[in-house]
C-alpha cells in the first residue's frame, strides 16, 4: 500500500489464482476496492487507489528451529 511503513501480509486458503482474479477484477476501476479474507476469517478491504503493487505467493512450510 502507499505511503504506509509496512506491508500487508494475509494467509488465506484460496489458490493464487483465485486471488489473482480478485486483484484483477478489483483494480478495473479506479474506485474500487479490494476485499481479502484471511484464513482466520479476518477481512481486509483496501481501496485500490491506495495499492503500491500485489504479490502472491505460495507458503511454504514453516520451519522452528532453535539456536545453539
Amino acid at each position: 500500500m502507499r505511503q504506509v511503513s509496512r506491508e500487508l501480509v494475509l494467509e488465506s486458503d484460496q489458490s493464487a489464482e483465485a486471488l489473482a482474479a480478485l486483484v484483477g477484477e478489483a483494480v478495473k476501476t479506479d474506485n474500487g476496492v479490494l476485499s481479502l479474507t484471511d484464513d482466520k476469517g479476518r477481512q481486509v478491504v483496501v481501496p485500490v487507489a491506495s495499492l503500491a503493487y500485489v504479490e502472491i505467493a505460495a507458503g511454504g512450510p514453516r520451519r522452528v528451529g532453535f539456536g545453539g
